[in-house]
């Protein structure tokens, strides 16, 4: 996998996609404030409507499999390592010591949400 590669791709993509969006929400809130819509107009910002509908559950649904995967892979590696650490692994306990702090940071930062 080439990662920076992939990288640029979904820049390019991520930066297409604000710049349709932002030429797409102005003809929508247009249509909104609108006092005199036609029959046609009202078609139209039906479509938009459904359509911001469905991208906002497509983002919710990205956002929440970045969130689990990050967040999920991240504790999978935290307790392998405070396993190995427990068992003597200075090089383990270097590591886990370092996702300690980057815990922390996240925690106080407001990047995860501490439900306890």
């Amino acid at each position: 996998m080439d990662f920076k590669a992939n990288k640029d791709s979904l820049n390019r993509e991520l930066e297409k996609f604000l710049s349709m969006l932002e030429d797409l929400l102005p003809r929508y809130s247009a249509l909104l404030r609108k006092k005199n819509i036609s029959k046609l107009e009202l078609t139209e910002l039906g479509e938009i409507e459904h359509y911001l509908i469905e991208v906002n559950a497509k983002i919710s649904s990205i956002k929440g499999k970045l969130e689990e995967d990050l967040f999920g892979h991240s504790l999978d590696i935290y307790y392998k390592l405070k396993r190995k650490a427990h068992s003597g692994d200075e090089i383990a306990a270097a590591k886990l010591e370092k996702m300690k702090e980057i815990f922390e940071e996240s925690l106080s930062g407001g990047s995860i949400i501490n439900w306890n």
